[in-house]
């Protein structure tokens, strides 16, 4: 199930140009870019930046104006979205964006059924989401009868339950207390290491410094900045026309002349602590 094919990007972007018909918008401004298998993206940028129109091309929900989008080999304005479900799961901002069954667990099973998987196979990934998401004994539930964060895991639950190759996450961690966004980027880790390709996109700078291995920064539609997180930070000049300031513990490593600043408060804990042991 996974993409094997090595010497291509498991999505390719090329020159990707996005307009809107109703007010004439070029929301993409040529955009190219290659997303490898196992990548684990963050994607930053200002509201209205063109981060969502992005990777709303990446599963079919809009087609480009212009330039091409391939997943796994197939070309998106050609392919059926319902087949590049299979391979592109898309979690919304917003949870009622995508929530419209009569209970939990047909919101769960609805992907699964309709790529026609076999029924053992919907129930294991479904029983499976709902450990995951923590809303195991809600199956019967109403799904707007659960609180926002529950239906924020419910969305995520839905994708879980498909199993694609890339999983996008928009916003994730809306409605979501300290504790339950460690545990849902934990568990994107996890599903990292097992091959998934992981795209987030979020304004918390700290989150994407912590967690992704590779930023993307979009500004005014176009390509700024792409690359490991220590060398997008380092980009000072460029950060400041999109308004991102980098992570305050990477500000202050980097001030004191630390060779490789820290991304988050728990490296810079356990750097110092090898460098006292060495």
């Amino acid at each position: 199930m996974r993409y094997m094919e090595k010497s291509l990007p498991i999505v390719k972007v090329d020159n990707l140009k996005f307009g809107y018909v109703k007010n004439g918008i070029l929301a993409l401004k040529g955009i190219s870019l290659e997303i490898n298998q196992g990548d684990f993206i963050a994607i930053l940028g200002q509201n209205g930046s063109g981060k969502s129109t992005l990777v709303r091309h990446f599963n079919g929900l809009l087609q480009p104006t212009g330039g091409s989008v391939m997943v796994k080999g197939m070309d998106t304005r050609t392919t059926p979205v319902s087949k590049l479900a299979a391979s592109v799961g898309y979690v919304f901002q917003n949870p009622d964006h995508q929530i419209f069954c009569a209970s939990v667990w047909e919101e769960i099973t609805f992907g699964p059924k309709n790529l026609k998987l076999p029924k053992d196979v919907i129930e294991a990934n479904a029983k499976e989401a709902l450990k995951i998401m923590e809303l195991e004994g809600k199956e019967n539930r109403h799904p707007h009868s659960l609180s926002r964060g529950e239906r924020q895991r419910l969305a995520i639950a839905t994708v879980l339950a498909i199993k694609p190759d890339v999983i996008i996450l928009d916003e994730p961690t809306g409605g979501q207390d300290k504790a339950r966004t460690e545990k849902l980027m934990k568990l994107l880790q996890e599903l990292n290491a097992k091959g998934h390709t992981i795209i987030v996109i979020t304004h918390d700078i700290e989150l994407a410094a912590e967690y992704a291995q590779r930023i993307v920064v979009i500004f005014d539609g176009g390509l700024l900045l792409d690359g490991d997180p220590h060398a997008v930070f380092l980009e000072k000049e460029k950060l400041r026309q999109t308004f991102l300031t980098v992570p305050d513990i990477f500000a202050f490593t980097h001030t004191i002349g630390i060779k490789v600043p820290a991304l988050s408060p728990a490296q810079f804990v356990e750097d110092f602590r090898k460098l006292k042991m060495a």
